[in-house]
């Protein structure tokens, strides 16, 4: 069968390429290798019937400010796209017994931090304030292809819009560690701790360079919008996507297993199953893939474009995630008090110095004595995961080595993470039960997945990694995934790739796949 474009993996992203060509005229072909589409946003029957786990992503908030999506709304809301929004957002608590979280309404967020600093409340009101202004030139940066005019153009509108020291700010702040992004504009621990346990759900340890960049867009956005999941589950987003594909004469085939690229005289024209069938491509071959799955799998680097398959397969990966997922009979019970229960992250990160001692240990190839922790409760918000008066929660564990070398508490023997997952599950369990007591008695199902089992499920989260390659500053903006190959052209003609591991990154935005698509119809 002949569709202009192929696209290899049902992500996010290859589905927003797949929406966008189809929507201009199209004709496109989905393959996916599991029985469902989705990638790393997927939501199971995990632990026990009748309780509904995000596997992976469960923060659709890039999502819901997306381009893609701003574009699409009204089809994929037609095509049962929903979305929830958390008014209490995310929470950091102390070992102190004390706590400090961000709703959506300010004079809330900025009576808690007065508590601790009086000072602090007017400055993150300040940030508040120019976050409204700078957004649109930040996020439009994020959202234009690297390099490109376009980019360029949102940078001279900023310099118009903003001036000089602006420009000058925002790029110290774009090179910045989190701990001096914070050091600049506030005093207290407990704020500074709060912003920068998001650094950790990427690979940004508080004293990593550039990692400024995620704590300031995810604390502020969440602020000024809140938090959204999809309704019932992240995998309504997929479900909708693939409604609107299919709604626009675009197919999708799953339990489609890719075998291999097609190359013809230096040109991608195809995609081969393992099954033997063929799925031609007269445009385009879409990778929505890993490079190393791409260039190791499918299409082994040879002739005069192997040197450059090599260096952009080469991406290096960021440190392993574990989840656990766990079916409760009640919320936790917070020590430091029941208002967290109304929270949707709860992170347990106590201080900048845990975080890098965290960090630290993972990079070692030890098992981190106490991890960072983001606990998400997302049934306070949408009841409906869960069977009436249960619970969820979902736990992702920051950060992890691939490869254990030893355990940095000294009490896990095992070096492989199959014998290792289960004691060092036990050991998060316990780090949580000190924050809020009683909890293993409200387990009535657990489900654990290692870095492994990660990669396992799904082989382009490699070594676990969650976020499609590291995101420090040697692999990101043009330099993702590797210099000269930041614009999804990959060095086969006809050959693309879109997702995590290409610019912007990682997140649930569709941005790479959403790019692609308006790069192929614009030059159609």
């Amino acid at each position: 069968m002949a569709y202009d474009a192929v696209v290899v993996g049902a992500g996010h992203n290859g589905l927003a390429a797949a929406i966008h060509l189809a929507a201009r005229g199209w004709s496109v072909a989905v393959a996916e290798r599991n029985a469902e589409a989705g990638g790393a946003v997927k939501t199971r029957e995990l632990t026990l019937p009748g309780f509904r786990h995000d596997l992976y992503a469960m923060n659709l908030s890039m999502f819901a400010g997306s381009p893609f999506f701003a574009t699409y709304r009204d089809r994929l809301i037609a095509d049962g796209l929903g979305f929830i929004t958390a008014e209490d957002c995310f929470a950091t608590v102390f070992p102190d017994g004390t706590w400090l979280g961000v709703s959506k309404n300010i004079e809330a967020t900025t009576e808690h931090i007065a508590r601790f600093s009086a000072r602090d409340a007017e400055a993150w009101r300040r940030m508040v304030a120019a976050f409204a202004a700078s957004a649109p030139h930040v996020f439009g940066l994020l959202g234009a292809p690297m390099p490109s005019w376009q980019a360029a153009n949102v940078v001279w509108r900023a310099w118009r819009a903003k001036g000089v020291g602006w420009l000058r700010d925002t790029a110290w702040m774009l090179r910045a560690t989190p701990r001096a992004f914070l050091d600049r504009y506030f005093e207290s621990d407990q704020l500074k701790t709060m912003v920068a346990a998001w650094g950790m759900h990427l690979d940004f340890a508080p004293d990593v360079a550039g990692g400024a960049l995620f704590p300031y867009a995810e604390s502020m956005g969440n602020q000024s919008f809140g938090m959204s999941i999809g309704a019932g589950g992240a995998d309504s987003v997929i479900r909708a996507m693939v409604k609107t594909l299919q709604s626009l004469g675009g197919v999708l085939l799953t339990n489609a297993d890719v075998a291999g690229i097609r190359v013809v005289a230096g040109r991608a024209v195809g995609a081969t199953l393992g099954d033997g069938r063929s799925l031609d491509a007269r445009r385009a071959v879409i990778a929505n893939l890993h490079p190393r799955v791409l260039f190791g799998r499918l299409l082994l680097p040879q002739g005069k474009w192997g040197r450059q398959a090599r260096r952009i397969a080469a991406l290096r990966p960021g440190p392993g995630t574990m989840m656990i997922h766990l079916a409760l009979s009640g919320l936790p019970a917070w020590e430091a008090g029941v208002r967290l229960q109304s929270f949707l992250y709860v992170h347990l990160a106590p201080s900048l110095a845990a975080m890098t001692r965290a960090y630290r240990e993972a990079q070692a190839g030890l098992l981190p004595a106490e991890p960072v922790l983001v606990v998400g409760q997302p049934t306070v918000v949408d009841p409906g995961r869960a069977p009436a008066g249960r619970h969820i929660l979902w736990v992702q564990v920051r950060v992890l080595p691939a490869v254990i070398r030893g355990d940095a508490a000294g009490t896990i023997a095992a070096r492989d993470w199959d014998q290792a997952k289960e004691p060092y599950a036990d050991r998060v369990l316990d780090i949580i039960e000190r924050y809020a007591p009683g909890l293993r008695g409200k387990v009535l199902g657990r489900a654990v997945l290692s870095p492994c089992d990660l990669e396992r499920d799904n082989p382009c989260l490699v070594d676990g990694d969650s976020l499609g390659g590291s995101h420090h500053l040697d692999q990101f903006f043009w330099r993702r995934p590797a210099v000269g190959w930041s614009r999804y052209r990959m060095p086969v003609q006809a050959l693309y790739m879109v997702g995590a591991s290409t610019w912007p990154g990682a997140g649930t935005g569709a941005a790479s796949g959403f790019l692609l698509g308006k790069l192929l119809a614009g030059a159609s």
